[in-house]
């Protein structure tokens, strides 16, 4: 069932409606992490000021540049470990485009979805926003101190893939399935069958360690968990 959805998904990924929500899920991406960099280096600058007093060293001027380029370095590292789960986050903003094209190639007898509404998709993007980072800044401690470790290194990747597995696949079948049976429906549906969304966002979250095919990653798992949630439904609407 799994494979299924996620071949069904991966067949329609040159659908222009899946292209403009990769770009616009990018633009927006990217934007967060520049303006939130730009911000945090202004802060810092202004905090460390023009001239710093050092022990045993007096006055000095460079510091200020040296606090810039490091905090942008350390945004740069950052940026780049937090993009997958920003870009996974501003693209469930735009899942209903995505299960729309799904629905319309596929299932194209089905009566029309419920519209979520702009603030609550707003919403519920700034939230999972928020969980997907905090989980993932704490779990950076968990793959350093497994790496320092050596022998406890390899099991790092699967760590990450089974955090980001879980909280993607949660959160994009919730989305998917609010459309057609409402929030409280589908968190329903989303205990019921826990593990095969798991082990679905499990899949999808292998690719996210590699560079640019995981910013394609958010659209093909918004399109997977769409057809996953008809063919989960699909015995008891024939019921």
């Amino acid at each position: 069932m799994i494979l299924n959805a996620f071949f069904a998904a991966l067949g329609q990924m040159t659908d222009p409606r899946f292209r403009r929500v990769l770009l616009l899920g990018i633009a927006l991406t990217l934007a967060l992490l520049i303006a939130v960099s730009a911000v945090f280096v202004w802060l810092l600058g202004g905090w460390v000021g023009e001239q710093t007093t050092l022990p045993f060293i007096g006055e000095v001027t460079w510091l200020n540049d040296l606090v810039g380029w490091g905090s942008a370095l350390l945004l740069a590292v950052l940026s780049t470990f937090l993009m997958v789960p920003v870009a996974s986050a501003m693209t469930s903003m735009f899942l209903d485009t995505v299960a729309q094209a799904v629905e319309d190639e596929h299932y194209p007898n089905l009566p029309a979805a419920h519209s979520v509404p702009f603030g609550d998709a707003l919403r519920d993007t700034i939230n999972f926003l928020g969980v997907l980072i905090g989980a993932n800044i704490l779990a950076l401690i968990v793959y350093l101190i497994l790496i320092v470790t050596v022998v406890l290194a390899p099991a790092a990747p699967f760590v990450f893939w089974g955090l980001n597995g879980f909280l993607l696949g949660r959160e994009y079948f919730t989305l998917a399935a609010m459309r057609r049976v409402g929030r409280t429906e589908a968190k329903r549906l989303r205990s019921r069958h826990i593990l095969t969304i798991w082990m679905a966002g499990f899949l999808m979250a292998i690719p996210l360690s590699v560079p640019l095919l995981n910013l394609v990653i958010p659209i093909l798992g918004a399109a997977t968990f769409t057809h996953l949630f008809h063919l989960l439904t699909q015995p008891a609407r024939r019921g």
